[in-house]
Parts: C-alpha cells; sequence; structure tokens
C-alpha cells in the first residue's frame, strides 16, 4: 500500500479515494494532485516514488517534467501582453516577427498561434534533440518553413513547436523568453514553483520519468500517423529519456519542459478560473481572462484526430472541455494535457482549478484514466 500524504476536506473524500485507487489499480509510481475552489485550497496530496527504482518517496515539493501541460502557462505569457496593449492577436505574426511572413505565411494570425491553427505542426527537414535545444535555430527554421496546410482553418497540433512559436512573439514584444517573462511577472510575484526548464540548483528535488510500454492498439495508430501527425509528434523524438536529461532540463522548451509541482499547475490554472486573478492578485483583466477560453471551431484536428471519436475545439491555448468532457462536465471548462497523463484544468463557472503531475507515462494521447478519475471525482464532490 502506499501511504498518501498531505490533506483533504472532507467534502471532496472522493477525490483522495480516486488517487488511492490510481496507485492500487492504475499502476501510478508517484504522483500529485491539488484542486483549488474559488483560489482556496480543498486537496493537496502527494504520494508514491519520485524515481523508478523506488529509493525516493514522493514529497511536498517534488517537481517533475509536466509536458504540454506548459503550454497554457506559455500562452498566458502572450496574454498578458494582449492585455496591456502591446500585442495585438489578430494581427498577422509578421507584424512582430518579420521573418515569420516568409513561405507564404504573411497572414497569418497571432491567434492562429496560439489555437494550433498556424500550419506548423512539425517541421518539414529532420530536428535533432540538439537542434530542439537551440532556440535561435528552431525559430528560425520554423520562420523558414511551409505550412502544412491552410493556416486558420482548421487546428493541427502544434506538439513541440507550439512553444517556440508563441514564445518567439512573447520574445519580439517583451523582449525576453516566455520563461523568463512568465517567472518576473507570475510566477515569482505569486510564489508559484514552475519553472520553463530547471534550474539546475532544484534537481535534487525532480522525478524521474519512466514510461509505459503502448498497447498494440496504440503502437497501431501511431504507425498509421499521417506525416504532418508524425513531424508534430517524432520530429525530434522525445520520451522520458530525453526529459530526464541534464541538456533537456537546460533548456527553454515552453510547449514541453514545464517543471511543477500539482499546486503550481493548479495555481496557473487557478488565474482562468478565478477569472483572471488569483490570492487576490490581479493577473489578467476578466475581458482577456475570458478571451482565453474563445473557441476557435471544432474540428477534427489533424494531428491528434486519430486518437479521438469525436471532434474537438482548441480556444487561445488550452482546450475547451466539450462533448468528451476532458475537463468536466461544463464545456466550457478548459485545460490542458501533458504527455503521458498529467493535466491542468480551469472551469470559472464552478470556480474549480486542478493541477494533476505523475511520473509514470501513459501511452495514450490524452485524457489518461487515472486524470479522468481525478476530474471525475472533483465534480461528483461539488
Amino acid at each position: 500500500m502506499v501511504r498518501i500524504h498531505g490533506r483533504c476536506d472532507e467534502r471532496f473524500a472522493r477525490v483522495r479515494a480516486a488517487f488511492e485507487e490510481n496507485f492500487a489499480v492504475r499502476d501510478e509510481l508517484g504522483a500529485a494532485v491539488t484542486v483549488l475552489v474559488d483560489g482556496a485550497p480543498v486537496v493537496d496530496l502527494w504520494g508514491g516514488w519520485a524515481d523508478g527504482a523506488r529509493t525516493r518517496p514522493w514529497e511536498r515539493d517534488t517537481l517533475v517534467n509536466v509536458w504540454s501541460t506548459s503550454k497554457g502557462p506559455t500562452a498566458l505569457c502572450a496574454h498578458i501582453l494582449a492585455d496591456r496593449g502591446l500585442l495585438d492577436l489578430d494581427a498577422p505574426v509578421a507584424t512582430y516577427w518579420p521573418e515569420f511572413a516568409e513561405a507564404g505565411k504573411e497572414a497569418v494570425r497571432v491567434r492562429d498561434l496560439l489555437s494550433h491553427r498556424a500550419g506548423l505542426a512539425g517541421l518539414r527537414e529532420p530536428h535533432s534533440l540538439a537542434d530542439l535545444y537551440d532556440w535561435e535555430l528552431t525559430t528560425s527554421r520554423l520562420a523558414a518553413t511551409e505550412p502544412w496546410w491552410e493556416p486558420g482553418t482548421r487546428s493541427g497540433y502544434h506538439a513541440l513547436t507550439y512553444g517556440f512559436l508563441v514564445g518567439e512573439v512573447v520574445r519580439r514584444v517583451s523582449g525576453e523568453l516566455p520563461g523568463e517573462f512568465l517567472r518576473r511577472e507570475v510566477t515569482v510575484p505569486l510564489g508559484i514553483d514552475f519553472s520553463v526548464g530547471l534550474p539546475e540548483a532544484e534537481t535534487d528535488r525532480c522525478a524521474e520519468l519512466v514510461t509505459t510500454r503502448a498497447t498494440r492498439e496504440q503502437a497501431a495508430l501511431f504507425g498509421s500517423l499521417p506525416p504532418v501527425a508524425v513531424a508534430s509528434l517524432a520530429n525530434p523524438g522525445t520520451g522520458a529519456g530525453a526529459a530526464n536529461s541534464a541538456a533537456w532540463r537546460a533548456a527553454e522548451i515552453p510547449a514541453a519542459n514545464g517543471h511543477a509541482t500539482a499546486r503550481a499547475v493548479a495555481a496557473l490554472y487557478g488565474i482562468l478560473a478565478g477569472r483572471g486573478t488569483l490570492f487576490g492578485r490581479r493577473v489578467l483583466s476578466e475581458e482577456a481572462a475570458e478571451r482565453v477560453r474563445e473557441g476557435q471551431g471544432s474540428c477534427r484536428d489533424l494531428v491528434l484526430g486519430a486518437g479521438f471519436a469525436h471532434e474537438t475545439e482548441i480556444a487561445l491555448g488550452v482546450w475547451l472541455s466539450g462533448p468528451n468532457a476532458s475537463y468536466g462536465p461544463n464545456p466550457r471548462a478548459v485545460g490542458h494535457d501533458g504527455a503521458g497523463g498529467s493535466c491542468g484544468l480551469a472551469d470559472p463557472e464552478s470556480g474549480v482549478a486542478l493541477g494533476y503531475v505523475m511520473n509514470r507515462m501513459g501511452a495514450g494521447l490524452a485524457d489518461d484514466p487515472r486524470k479522468m478519475a481525478l476530474v471525475e471525482s472533483v465534480y461528483a464532490s461539488l
């Protein structure tokens, strides 16, 4: 039996039960979950192991790479700049990044970047991990790349390129890479334990990611992906081996190498749940916070569509819960999953924010059973 630590309001006993069940029957290794309601913590639990050998217990302040759960905080940087009148989401990207106008991209808008509609889900030429760690090289190649489809017409998940695209616009406008901008504007002032990449001084409290072998069905699905999906998800290939390396942790990969506690994820998505306010501090105006949730049209996503039996809809940096209730029964709740299972959720109508992080990576594309059990238990408790 895994010992569970932390606190849980008795009204949310179902969440604790689901968290315990994840260890008992869903092969959880180490994990944490935090739930905020109207900005106040009602669940803050952790347990298990921070490494595959089970030599390091998961502690209250254990950090872990949260993969694409990082995309919400990255988008937040752009929304802060837009809220201040420094960035126009309807302006062409080339207004701020002139080189981006190459290869027929002169009309691509900033909102197309935020909603995975820019047509740049992946690079067309081989791009190694070492290349990915080079910000200037990656952004210059993206600026020169021809879109895979007509930008603005539908979504195609930008798994790794998203952070460089949105992040370069943030850099051109603010003068800072998104990790530094977020640190200065949000995480340090609010005491949120999140960073893009991992400072060397924090490596001792970082969990080791462990992979789960894909099922035959999942392997077959990946083997049948169209070229644009392969470019998005496997150029370059990543996974636990890469993410556990010092080079990955030291790099700036805003779409995929945010390191956080569950408490930090809940707080960052809690800004949206609080309609722009967290812990009494206003980060976004109410109008700007609502803009984040503007759906850009449902469709069968060109990259992830094969993994869903229904259309999905991406807003301006987060996914809408939609008909599959990925982030609870409110179709206008939003959130973002990370590869392997992590999740951030924001539901302004109920005031709920959730952060879930773990180190045993599931093999599915989204809606990991462990995450879904926690989300469902939260709403059953309200």
